[in-house]
């Protein structure tokens, strides 16, 4: 796509046409819209439209301080996840240092698009290692400037609630499925999560699936172990009230011995 098209009113036109066919509007308002899908979202959806990995638009799942996760189909009508990074309204000073200091992340610049579209690359090939070590997660399918395309993790009815919206019956099983999970991903995936919380876990079947992998450092990164301290102790704090009772040093030093 020529950038001359940026300026080509009648090529606008097209696009806007283009996303009002893909999205259902209802539940989306249109403030939501113009934030999230400006013009280079809309080249980028147009291209992730033509190459076949997205047919509908569907509803919006989440909003995000970064971005917006919608609901989606493909061509053969499966779920997926259409996770949109805005660029325009994002404010994204406090990622520079999740990305800044990632030895695959040297060489980008500063500008906030790069900075975005970093981020997004970012959150994909975390994705990919939490899919080869095992740990559960949306499998991440495509990425393209700022939006991911992952699976779907829900029904058709409604998507899978976070760890916060729901009661727990088995409350220990799932503590243990999470200090697993951040063992897991730091020992065989080189790779700390930074941001673990009941905000970004989604309970599925009663099994818990991490998302919001932007943050993901790998622990060459020099503060890979604060954030693994703090992923730690948010596990740890948030089980409490469960009853749940578990040592953060103790877990700590598990899991960097291995």
């Amino acid at each position: 796509m020529s950038s001359d098209n940026f300026l080509d009113d009648k090529y606008l036109k097209k696009l806007d046409k283009k996303l009002q066919q893909v999205i259902n509007r209802e539940g989306v308002d249109r403030k939501t819209l113009d934030e999230v899908f400006d013009i280079s979202t809309l080249h980028t959806l147009e291209k992730l439209i033509s190459d076949g990995f997205i047919d509908i638009i569907d509803f919006p799942i989440s909003t995000g301080k970064e971005g917006n996760v919608f609901r989606g189909l493909t061509p053969d009508k499966k779920m997926i996840a259409v996770k949109i990074f805005r660029i325009s309204t994002s404010t994204f000073k406090h990622i520079q240092e999740y990305i800044l200091g990632d030895p695959r992340f040297q060489s980008i610049h500063k500008t906030r698009r790069d900075i975005v579209y970093a981020w997004t690359k970012k959150e994909f090939r975390n994705l990919e290692i939490l899919q080869k070590i095992g740990v559960r997660a949306p499998k991440p399918i495509v990425f393209f400037n700022n939006v991911l395309v992952m699976s779907y993790v829900g029904t058709h009815s409604k998507p899978a609630p976070m760890l916060k919206d729901v009661e727990l019956e088995k409350p220990e099983i799932v503590f243990e499925e999470l200090v697993d999970f951040i063992s897991k991903m730091y020992q065989k995936g080189r790779l700390v999560h930074g941001d673990i919380s009941a905000f970004n876990v989604l309970m599925f079947r009663k099994k818990p699936y991490l998302i919001d992998l932007g943050q993901g450092i790998l622990i060459e990164h020099p503060n890979s172990y604060n954030f693994l301290k703090r992923d730690i102790h948010n596990v740890v704090s948030y089980f409490r009230k469960y009853g749940v009772k578990a040592d953060e040093s103790k877990i700590y030093k598990t899991v960097i011995k291995k």
